[in-house]
């Protein structure tokens, strides 16, 4: 399937305005040669490092081997089951490969103790630990969610009697600490190339890799990808990525929010994958694109706000398009290795039109220092500003407080939205318990009436983290919580997951507040019934 795009209304005059710039200036071909200079001077070093993923479908070629090979091995061994422990890109594009494939993956993206406690035990009728193999994926080699997973998972495989070098494989830059501890303790190792950013990674070890060992086609994704090449290398109007970048960062005024919605595609997953690119590519600078992941009856695509432009992933943008209540939308079609290849230019060309380094992620980091610094310090919690019926509630203003209800509590927030404002929903709790805490975005986004992104923590620190801190100033926090009596030990660490999953979420808001965004936290006493309430309050 060739990548397609349909465009109406007033985004079809801004890309036609935008385009003839991109196409004089070289930039498809710029990027395809690998000319780190198109992001400016300040840009330019970390550009140099940055831009093997142009090149990943070759370099990965050989991989498909392997990934066979070692997954025939596995299943020798009676392995069923691969678990996936990474973060950001490292777990987004292989959990996307594996549920398009429809092949089965447990990505474990999460330091919730239930969580990791599912993640390990499985599923007995499906397979569980005995049945199980590790991918524990990791560029920098020291990410701490993934770290803790390892040991936890490397503690119950000797529980059982298995060796962990039997049934853990790692993905991680060469040269980094993983990489040395791993093949010292005997597993088998897969290193990517280093110039290749996390979120740029899809088409990489760290993306292929995991969803190859769980079954599905990486061959086949290659192939799709090879076929997009062409397309987005020349410097033409035509040029895929050129129109899709031109419509998502073009105008004037821009439209600075991206709502992403999936109707009728075969691909399954894929805003969340586009979410943490363009989040953390473009969030910096106090400018950027915010992607918001919406339902084909999501209540934004009813008010449509003027500055939100909405993409629609169809089966068939060609055809598609003959629905009126389409126009104004970009139509976006294609199979998902030439979806990952025109995002991944689109984002880079985005970058150098809103003027910033689309490849660093300046602000990620600041989130992490705050979660090491009360590991550290173990202070007592923050007290509540009240408790209302079992929800406590924290916030970063005490004016925030005053109505001593968290339906009023929740109104004195959106009163704080400013003019092209957003809310985001971060949900630090146990997702396989809670699911349906995801059903609160739609719910505020109509109280609210603003564009609402919902993150599941700690997972969104390594992708909007970076432009919650980092973009315009003008969003609004909602931090769900929860107070559990489930825990995991961390082997080694002097601190359980359930420790550093709160240290995590009183981490980041502080680091939000100190950036002068407002930050309500509403921890749940009793996580199932105070979801209930939590619903009511935001209606």
């Amino acid at each position: 399937m060739s990548f397609d795009l349909h465009l109406t209304g007033h985004v079809k005059s801004v890309v036609h305005e935008t385009l003839p710039g991109l196409v004089a200036d070289l930039v498809a071909s710029g990027i395809t040669a690998a000319d780190p200079s198109l992001w400016g001077p300040a840009a330019e070093d970390e550009a140099a490092r940055r831009l093997g993923w142009v090149q990943a479908v070759s370099v990965s070629r050989p991989l498909v081997a392997e990934v066979e090979q070692l997954r025939a091995q596995l299943t020798e061994r009676g392995v069923t089951r691969v678990v996936l422990a990474g973060m950001g890109g490292s777990s987004l594009a292989p959990e996307v490969i594996a549920q398009t494939a429809g092949v089965p993956l447990v990505v474990l993206d999460s330091t919730a103790p239930g969580q990791v406690l599912a993640a390990i035990d499985g599923d007995p009728e499906a397979g569980g630990l005995e049945r199980t193999a590790l991918v524990v994926s990791s560029k920098s080699g020291s990410t701490v969610e993934t770290d803790a997973a390892r040991r936890a998972f490397e503690a119950a495989f000797r529980d059982v009697g298995i060796d962990p070098a039997e049934r853990i494989v790692v993905v991680t830059d060469p040269g980094s600490p993983l990489e040395a501890s791993a093949r010292e303790a005997g597993y088998r190792v897969f290193t990517a190339d280093p110039t290749v950013g996390g979120r740029y990674s899809a088409l990489t070890a760290f993306g292929l890799v995991p969803a190859g060992l769980a079954g599905a086609d990486i061959g086949e994704l290659l192939d799709e990808a090879d076929a997009t090449l062409l397309e987005v290398a020349v410097d033409t109007p035509e040029n895929p990525a050129l129109v899709l970048a031109a419509a998502i960062a073009g105008g004037d005024p821009r439209r600075d929010k991206l709502g992403l919605v999936t109707d009728g595609t075969h691909i399954v997953g894929l805003p969340d994958w586009i979410e943490q690119l363009i989040a953390e590519s473009t969030g910096k600078d106090g400018t950027g694109i915010l992607p918001v992941v919406l339902l084909p009856v999501s209540p934004e695509l009813e008010t449509k706000p003027a500055d939100l432009q909405i993409v629609r992933l169809v089966d068939e943008a060609n055809e598609f398009h003959l629905f009126e209540h389409h126009a104004g939308e970009v139509l976006v079609s294609g199979s998902l290795g030439a979806q990952f290849v025109v995002w991944e230019y689109a984002t880079a060309i985005a970058g150098r039109m809103l003027g910033i380094n689309p490849f660093d992620q300046p602000d990620v980091e600041s989130a992490k220092q705050a979660t090491r610094g009360l590991l550290e310090a173990s202070p007592e919690p923050v007290p509540a500003a009240f408790d209302a019926d079992g929800v406590q509630v924290r916030v970063s203003d005490p004016s925030l407080a005053e109505s001593r209800s968290v339906a009023g509590v929740l109104d004195a927030l959106w009163s704080r939205i400013p003019d092209g404002g957003y809310v985001a929903i971060q949900a630090y709790v146990d997702r396989l318990a809670l699911p349906q805490l995801a059903g609160l975005r739609e719910l505020v986004a109509a109280d609210s009436g603003r564009p609402t992104t919902f993150g599941w923590g700690p997972r969104f620190l390594h992708s909007t983290g970076q432009y919650h801190k980092g973009g315009p100033a003008v969003g609004v926090f909602l931090q769900i919580v929860e107070d559990t009596d489930v825990d995991l030990e961390i082997p080694g660490r002097p601190f359980t997951f359930g420790t550093l999953i709160r240290a995590q979420a009183a981490g980041d808001a502080s680091v939000l507040a100190a950036h002068g965004r407002p930050v309500v936290t509403l921890t749940l006493t009793d996580a199932r019934a105070d979801v209930l309430s939590l619903f009511e309050a935001a209606q």
